[in-house]
């Protein structure tokens, strides 16, 4: 922190403009006489780098750039906007790649190398088609219009705005910066900014209790999560949460992703984006990407723009949600953002905590996760956003500070297994170690959609996965031929259930997506012929030739039988119990 004598340095005269004083890389001192806030939007240099306003000591004000800092010196102006760190909303972010600050990267090349400072402006029209006429009364959520777009959008009456509608725009096509409507005596754009920091009003929040389906069998079915929850997915190097979430990305039944890529390394994220682009979405027929907005900050880009991405993401979901859609938030990872607050804290010489991270961690991380909700937006629909946060623990190790202190504010916990993932099961996610707050509340959603069975269902694979690890390491010591036949049978129910339903193919085409009825059957199905395997125990079979049966039509269900087809898995479940039969 500066000192006193410092400032008094630095003061400038009364009428003297802002000048920088002292740059640290991302930290830059600037001596101020003009009333600045905490938050504030400062631009710094000839080159107009964008700021944010950390700290106030007297006429010294501390700035977090969020630009490369590189031939910044003291003596350069600076210039105080007077508002917040804010970004643009509007129809253009679908589709679109953007910097930490939600400034275009389409020029940006294949390494995501370059800032979003010297992209030209989205000059593209839109589709528009008004709902109210001349001279009715609307209010803050009201929607003025319609746009037509890979998802249904609409012109909202912006919060705190209402009054009469002096005019508005006739259907066609307009420039998303053009006015479209006059309420109350302010102009009304398809684009609004608001606040990375500032959550948006909402006129309730709702109960979390509609699932969201995310075609991954061992999430769907044994640690769900609802639309408007919150997840930690934690793994160490290898263990497939890119992956996992990419996979989340593409076939959650979401209406909008919004796709964070916080730190990771540039190739990566290039080839999400790529991969992205070339999928079509199963909803629209239309390309994956067009309800997508890609947020990439990465490694070699600059750290404190970290540090903003995931308000800036929070941020663009929450003007998607207000229009009654559901949005999925993936940040990958937050343990890259919590890195850029450590060193953005040792630069301003404050007190470390655990792991030198700052004392003010957790309530970063909670401030983050709280802006995911289920709410009655201010129009009166229903929307939702849910935060899927990944998590890189240095060397596995979950009691570090960003997974401890994320455990505590997450609904969902998708904990990735190193040995699960070393085995080739992927997605490794560990069912010892992961939990779902969520479950009961889902359990009532799945029931009213027309299968009551989903929690006793969910309830025996996980006491027969239990059952299998508690076992393994006596198979490991003794053998398994040393065990009763009751407990030989709970081992090959765990393998298979590991291989027949919990372990998925992410590159295959009809494993890669598994939807509720599917997963039902298929579980189902394995449960089924688990059942008649302790039967046969239980009346006298053999263990050896229960186990020396031939399981691989029954583990090859989940391959045979497409996203939509549950009668390959009948017709694997009909030939074992067969198989089964003939040792009766």
């Amino acid at each position: 922190m500066t000192s006193p004598t410092t400032a008094a340095r630095h003061r400038p005269s009364e009428d003297g403009p802002p000048r920088v004083v002292r740059v640290a890389g991302p930290l830059v001192e600037i001596a101020c006489a003009a009333r600045v806030a905490m938050d504030d939007l400062v631009l710094l240099g000839e080159d107009r780098l964008p700021g944010e306003v950390v700290t106030i000591h007297g006429d010294v004000v501390t700035v977090q750039a969020y630009e490369y800092t590189g031939g910044l010196a003291p003596g350069h102006p600076a210039a105080p906007q007077g508002a917040p760190l804010a970004v643009r909303l509007g129809p253009g972010l679908l589709g679109g790649v953007f910097d930490g600050l939600l400034r275009p990267l389409t020029r940006a090349g294949d390494l995501l190398l370059a800032t979003g400072r010297s992209i030209e402006p989205d000059v593209r029209t839109w589709p528009f088609t008004p709902n109210v006429a001349v001279g009715e009364h609307v209010a803050a959520g009201d929607v003025l219009g319609g746009i037509r777009a890979s998802v249904p959008l609409g012109v909202l009456v912006p919060p705190g705005c209402s009054g009469i509608v002096a005019r508005i725009a006739p259907a066609g096509e307009h420039a998303q910066d053009s006015p479209i409507a006059v309420v109350g005596g302010q102009e009304v754009r398809m684009t609004e900014t608001w606040p990375v920091r500032r959550p948006r009003p909402v006129r309730e929040r709702l109960p979390a209790d509609a699932p969201l389906h995310t075609g991954q069998r061992a999430v769907d079915l044994m640690f769900p999560v609802a639309r408007g929850s919150t997840v930690a997915v934690p793994g160490g190097f290898g263990t497939g949460k890119t992956m996992l979430l990419q996979q989340i990305a593409k076939w959650c039944d979401a209406d909008v992703i919004v796709y964070v890529g916080c730190g990771e390394r540039g190739n990566e994220m290039a080839d999400v984006i790529e991969e992205l682009s070339a999928l079509t979405d199963p909803r629209t027929g239309g390309r994956l990407a067009e309800r997508t907005v890609t947020i990439a900050n990465t490694s070699n880009m600059p750290m404190m723009a970290r540090e903003a991405s995931v308000h800036t993401g929070v941020t663009a979901a929450e003007y998607f949600r207000d229009m009654g859609l559901d949005v999925v938030v993936i940040a990958d990872s937050t343990s890259r953002w919590a890195e850029a607050l450590r060193e953005f804290a040792s630069r301003m010489g404050e007190l470390p905590a655990e792991e030198g991270y700052p004392a003010g961690l957790a309530s970063e991380l909670a401030a983050f996760y709280e802006r995911a909700a289920s709410v009655r937006t201010l129009g009166g629909t229903a929307g939702s956003v849910t935060v899927i946060g990944a998590v890189s623990p240095p060397g596995g190790d979950r009691t570090e500070p960003v997974t401890a202190h994320t455990e505590r504010f997450v609904r969902c916990l998708w904990s990735l297994d190193r040995d699960l993932a070393y085995a080739r099961h992927y997605p490794a996610l560990s069912w010892a170690d992961s939990f779902s707050r969520d479950a009961g509340a889902l359990a009532s959603a799945y029931a009213r959609a027309g299968d009551p069975q989903w929690s006793e269902r969910r309830g025996r694979v996980a006491t027969l996965l239990a059952e299998a690890d508690r076992l393994a390491d006596l198979v490991e010591l003794i053998g398994v031929t040393a065990l009763p036949p009751r407990e030989r049978v709970s081992v090959l129910a765990g393998r298979l259930l590991r291989e027949g339903l919990i372990q998925q193919n992410a590159l295959s085409s009809s494993d890669g997506y598994c939807p509720p009825g599917k997963t039902a059957a298929l579980a189902e199905a394995v449960l089924t012929v688990i059942d008649r395997c302790v039967e046969l125990v239980d009346s006298g079979a053999r263990a050896d030739a229960v186990e020396a049966v031939d399981f691989t039509p029954l583990l090859r269900a989940r391959e045979d039988a497409g996203p939509q087809e549950t009668a390959p898995v009948e017709a694997a479940r009909d030939l074992l119990l067969a198989r089964l039969g003939e040792l009766a």
